[in-house]
């Protein structure tokens, strides 16, 4: 009997967040290596796209509930970067995602494997797995950890495997 390939859809996302959740007091955070969609197979924070009717925080704190099994209250987000991915997929369409990052040190629960994402594991922000993650967020996330704000622009071929072109970081003192 041959084995039948099935082809991975390439998923379009305007908006989203990510949430970084940092161990007080350590230079500690959680990753999890993403099981399905955009950044399969990468280590990373937890999030989502944002539905309908639904704040930037407000997805970020689901995302927390549904990917991590952990609760987190809005007013305990800080936001850190906005960055727009600018995605060209394989049949040469675009689209850009703007994604909404934030940090938190405060939540409750332990943070737990889940279907969309995969060993949960801590990690020193000076020893982090940035070959085993997206190729965008080795170049940013050392920033956010940093202690700095972020507005970015990316490009990516399809699948979100490569960069193309250069990247623009800017700091700045404040996000809305």
């Amino acid at each position: 009997m041959k084995k039948v390939l099935k082809k991975r859809k390439e998923k379009t996302l305007i908006e989203a967040t990510v949430l970084y959740l940092k161990v007080k007091k350590t230079n500690k955070i959680w990753l999890s290596i993403k099981a399905d969609k955009i950044g399969k197979g990468c280590w990373n924070g937890l999030g989502g796209g944002i539905k309908k009717g639904e704040t930037q925080k407000k997805t970020a704190t689901r995302e927390a509930k549904e990917e991590g099994k952990v609760k987190v209250l809005q007013k305990n987000l800080v936001k850190v970067a906005i960055i727009d991915f600018h995605n060209t997929k394989s049949d040469n369409t675009t689209f850009v995602c703007r994604v909404h990052f934030y940090i938190t040190e405060k939540w409750k629960g332990k943070i737990k494997e889940t279907k969309e994402m995969l060993k949960p594991t801590l990690f020193h922000i000076h020893d982090l797995p940035l070959k085993k993650m997206m190729p965008a967020d080795k170049l940013f996330l050392p920033i956010l950890l940093d202690g700095k704000k972020i507005e970015a622009t990316f490009h990516y071929g399809p699948f979100q495997k490569k960069l193309i072109g250069e990247p623009i970081i800017k700091i700045v003192n404040f996000l809305v």
